[in-house]
């Protein structure tokens, strides 16, 4: 039996979770995080288990029979900094982290403290990017 996925979509409204990220600063840059990828995305912000807010949806299967459906893109205002899921590994993407401004990586989350410390117009392009990626990756959506 295969174990049910944790982190799926939920009836959380993304505004009353953004309402109550406590750090006023982390509050505001989420909320522009959230506008700039619902209008790169084109998709509303939906609540991805208790702390992601996704845009758009894809299907995968692994190797190994696992399988799941999980947001294209998506971003958390953790207590420490944003983390947005953005990192595909995609051709280019090492030269727009190079321009990007402070910021750390793992391997598909990208880390910031403040959107003050970071490029916006490059992260734009590193968003556009990796839905470009997920679009070609997984053309259908889930």
């Amino acid at each position: 039996m295969a174990a049910e996925l944790k982190t799926k979509p939920t009836d959380v409204g993304v505004e009353a979770f953004l309402d109550n990220v406590a750090d006023p600063r982390r509050r505001e840059d989420a909320r522009a995080v959230r506008a700039m990828m619902e209008r790169i995305t084109g998709e509303p912000a939906t609540m991805w288990g208790p702390s992601i807010v996704g845009f758009g949806t894809y299907h995968y299967k692994y190797d190994s029979g696992h399988e799941g459906t999980m947001c294209r893109l998506g971003f958390s205002p953790r207590k420490a900094e944003l983390v947005l899921y953005v990192l595909t590994e995609s051709e280019g993407q090492d030269a727009l982290l190079a321009r990007l401004g402070k910021h750390r990586t793992g391997k598909s989350c990208l880390y910031i403290k403040r959107l003050a410390d970071v490029d916006r117009s490059v992260l734009e392009e590193l968003v556009s990017q990796a839905l470009a990626y997920m679009r070609e990756r997984y053309p259908e959506g889930a």
